[in-house]
């Protein structure tokens, strides 16, 4: 126990450290010792010679307030450091990631409901597949946000768990036997978020799986959100030569030399994000294997890349759906000119006529550079109001969602 103006001395210089007022004095490079005890120590002896200030003493004059034995008393770096990871990390996913998720899943919802009513060709293997509608498309793309997110919620569960009160080696030597249980209800209230101590002290210091799996959902989050943004830059290529099924909004000049160009330059942005995020996990992966004995040593690393991870997502989500999906329109007239030219619309008279002959009909459709529905009305398979019904592109697609 510390007297109470201590105790009060430390707590506001502490306060201090935390509002950044101090920051030119945590000169630790993040690649240090593995326990991060360089910061962590770095941080106790700022806090003791602010402390010792603000009881008005001299720094260095018979010190009033010690960094070991009154800042750091009953803990360690081993169970301090990876605390303060856990903490950061649910505290950035919960107020910066999954809000930006969430405008994300917005606006891909939202546009998916504006182009329900617009009937396209599908594509597999980069070849022209059956019909699809664009907002089937757009469905898609929300449902592995929502996918994402829900996937990132569960992984942060197992950050939730705090280290504290193991001190070194997970045993609590040196410290109060209710330390981890007090000091995780006062981080709930000054954080308002949820946290507890750790369910047993030995797998939450000796090795920081918390961290590699959070980190794997938010590699898996990289890889749909990269794929989304993929998919909508080739929508948008062209726009007369290309794909040109999109227009996304023009946010800057896309090209130094030609006049009129719109790049996608914030999916572009988006996707490099995603690679940095997917290497970051490939270091986290490789850092959580170094969790020998009691210890791992790799954490400061963990921390930076974890962190980094999520702060850039955040923002480059949030960029992508404020700027890019929330603007998408839809090129109707240029989707609709090639809709009948498919041949793989010849795929729904299979049930009728069999896969042999309905492949001779879209060989010959190919060869002959027609659609599927001249050839087949001049071969007789079906009368011809069967025939226009089965190869009816929006049937194809199943019922609309308003019907």
């Amino acid at each position: 126990r510390l007297e109470p103006k201590l105790a009060e001395a430390i707590v506001e210089a502490a306060e201090e450290v935390v509002a950044g007022r101090h920051d030119r004095h945590f000169p630790v490079d993040i690649f240090q010792t593995g326990s991060g005890t360089s910061s962590h120590m770095n941080a106790n002896e700022v806090i003791a010679n602010r402390a010792i200030e603000l009881l008005g003493g001299k720094i260095g004059s018979k010190d009033p307030v010690h960094p070991n034995d009154h800042v750091n008393l009953g803990q360690s770096s081993n169970d301090v450091f990876p605390s303060a990871l856990h903490i950061a990390a649910v505290t950035s996913a919960e107020d910066d990631l999954l809000p930006a998720l969430e405008k994300l899943h917005e606006q891909l919802e939202a546009r998916s409901r504006d182009f329900d009513s617009i009937v396209k060709i599908g594509r597999t293997h980069l070849q022209d597949a059956t019909p699809i509608r664009l907002g089937q498309e757009f469905s898609g793309y929300a449902a592995q946000i929502d996918r994402g997110r829900a996937h990132l919620r569960k992984a942060l569960d197992a950050l939730r768990e705090l280290p504290l009160g193991g001190t070194a080696v997970g045993t609590g030597l040196n410290t109060h036997p209710e330390f981890g249980r007090r000091m995780a209800e006062r981080l709930c209230r000054l954080t308002g978020k949820h946290f507890v101590e750790a369910e047993n002290h030995f797998e939450a210091q000796g090795a920081r799986d918390g961290a590699v799996r959070c980190s794997g959902a938010l590699k898996a989050l990289a890889v749909s959100v990269s794929k989304i943004a993929n998919d909508i830059r080739w929508l948008a290529s062209g726009p007369r030569f290309g794909l040109g099924e999109l227009e996304i909004p023009a946010v800057q000049p896309g090209s130094s030399i030609m006049p009129g160009k719109v790049n996608p330059v914030i999916a572009e942005a988006l996707i490099q994000v995603c690679a940095q995020v997917i290497g970051n996990d490939a270091a986290i992966t490789l850092a959580g294997l170094q969790g020998h004995f009691e210890l791992n040593a790799m954490q400061p690393l963990m921390a930076r890349n974890l962190l980094e991870q999520i702060r850039l997502l955040a923002r480059a989500t949030r960029l992508f759906a404020e700027r890019v999906v929330a603007g998408l329109k839809a090129r109707r007239a240029a989707i609709e000119a090639r809709l009948g030219e498919s041949l793989a619309l010849a795929t729904a008279l299979v049930p009728e006529i069999g896969y042999e002959r309905a492949a001779a009909i879209a060989r010959r459709a190919a060869d002959e550079e027609r659609s599927v529905e001249d050839v087949a009305l001049e071969e007789g398979v079906l009368p011809a109001e069967r025939l226009r019904d089965i190869l009816d592109p929006r049937r194809q697609t199943g019922e609309r969602s308003d019907q």
